[in-house]
């Protein structure tokens, strides 16, 4: 949220802009705030229906007044917060996922000035980058949900399940913006990948990215499919795997996988 209101700043001019996201389906408070004078928008709840906050999450899509205070086609819950804050024109964007509000961004003048298309589409495309992160956001979590009871000892028949959670993990951890559900992320990588390891470890070390593609390999993944889920190119792909199959010993892209399964590395 703070890099996209930073973003929208910088590509409009607009000196104030401000958001917040739905917390476990709480109210959405005004939780981000730049270029903003006062702190009398920190902490704002917006319901839905009120303000031009309100307004937009009601409709799902942007609005804007051109001079808040008396604006005629808003409610005026908020006017004393805004009046603090000496905001005058001001566009609001919903951050929709799945085909629901979760969240806002405002960019706002402190003049009464129409807000061009110019202005409508940057705030749009800052809010599109919300709603990518809180969808990998999501994505990640579904997986961890899946993979959390199967990690610990999985039924003789789930391993295929397990391996294409496992790659579908270690492709999305480098996505995810946040330290902590990343480190999460790989840590349940690692217990997959041990879960049914037979014997000791083989003496060997692959770097995160080169498991990431023999990850791919394993499920079958050409290395242009590898590349495109990894955000690589594909002559980076076939690198890391003959980096990988060389480390391994393995002549073929079968004997490398059945070897780093072998080690304990992927499960």
């Amino acid at each position: 949220m703070r890099a996209a209101l930073l973003r929208l700043r910088r590509t409009t001019g607009l000196p104030v802009a401000f958001g917040g996201l739905l917390r476990d389906g709480a109210q959405l408070r005004i939780a981000e705030l730049t270029g903003a004078a006062t702190g009398s928008l920190r902490g704002l709840a917006i319901r839905s229906g009120n303000g031009l906050g309100g307004k937009t999450m009601a409709l799902s899509r942007p609005c804007s007044v051109t001079d808040y205070p008396s604006a005629r086609h808003i409610s005026h819950e908020y006017d004393a917060a805004v009046a603090a804050a000496g905001l005058r024109s001001v566009v609001a964007v919903p951050v929709v996922v799945r085909r629901k509000v979760r969240g806002l961004l405002y960019g706002a003048l402190r003049r009464p000035l129409v807000l061009g298309d110019r202005v409508l589409d940057a705030a749009v495309s800052a809010a599109r980058d919300v709603e990518q992160a809180l969808a990998v956001r999501d994505e990640a979590e579904r997986l961890l949900a899946c993979a959390r009871p199967t990690a610990a000892a999985p039924a003789p028949g789930a391993w295929e399940t397990v391996r294409e959670v496992h790659g579908e993990l270690r492709a999305l951890a480098p996505r995810i913006a946040d330290r902590a559900l990343r480190e999460e992320l790989l840590t349940v990588c690692g217990r997959l990948a041990t879960a049914r390891a037979d014997g000791p470890e083989a003496e060997v070390s692959l770097t995160p990215r080169e498991l990431d593609v023999l990850g791919c390999v394993a499920s079958g993944a050409t290395n242009a499919a590898a590349a495109g889920r990894l955000g690589l190119r594909p002559e980076t792909v076939k690198a890391y795997l003959r980096s990988a199959m060389r480390k391994l010993g393995a002549r073929t892209r079968l004997e490398a996988v059945v070897a780093v399964r072998r080690a304990g590395l992927l499960p």
